[in-house]
């Protein structure tokens, strides 16, 4: 079965449907106003409403207030949750949408104990750590870290980029990679031709 792929830091209609037409899955949405990956409510829903059939938009958030929340959920039924802060699990729970949790790979965080946590979540995403910076860092971590036998299928993050995302996906055999900075030309922007070349890689791995 080949590796799923989620495009992440989608700010614009252009970049969310090539991404879609060179084979990704997934699409995430930044809802986190210090990134500079940002986009609005408005006009992230504006973007999903075009997206072909079979494509996730994923909406993340990092600790975000409920009233946010609710403007990004009521503009599309499409919404998967995806929540980067320290949320717990009744916070992730109580929109009733489907949703995985980022734990991000701090030193001496027990990550079978904190996955096992999020019973109802759809994947645990693991990121690379980086303190002050809730994703979205650019960096690897060591993929030998992750525990085998996880509750939870994983989305791998942190770092990837063409050049080393079929290199991960052997390695780790996740559910689904996710790209953000290791496909774009500048913050906010992606490359066509990176994003591309990393659909293919991680789906050839």
């Amino acid at each position: 079965m080949s590796c799923r792929v989620k495009i992440c830091g989608i700010t614009n209609l252009s970049d969310a449907l090539h991404a879609s037409e060179c084979g990704a899955d997934a699409l995430g949405f930044v809802f986190y106003q210090k990134s500079p990956r940002y986009i609005s409510p408005e006009d992230a829903n504006k973007i999903v409403a075009k997206l072909p059939p079979f494509i996730t938009p994923v909406a993340l958030f990092v600790d975000a207030d409920e009233a946010l929340v609710e403007s990004v959920l009521a503009g599309s039924a499409r919404w998967t949750l995806q929540f980067h802060g320290n949320e717990s699990p009744e916070q992730c729970q109580r929109w009733l949408r489907p949703y995985f949790k980022a734990i991000r790979m701090k030193p001496g965080l027990d990550i079978l104990e904190e996955a096992s946590r999020y019973t109802d979540a759809s994947a645990v995403l693991l990121d690379a750590y980086k303190a002050g910076v809730p994703g979205g860092t650019g960096e690897t971590f060591d993929w030998h870290l992750i525990p085998d036998e996880l509750p939870k299928p994983l989305i791998l993050a942190g770092g990837l980029t063409a050049a080393n995302v079929e290199q991960a996906v052997n390695a780790v055999t996740p559910y689904a990679v996710d790209v953000s900075g290791g496909v774009e030309q500048h913050k906010g922007i992606k490359d066509p031709l990176k994003v591309m070349q990393f659909i293919t890689g991680a789906k050839r791995g």
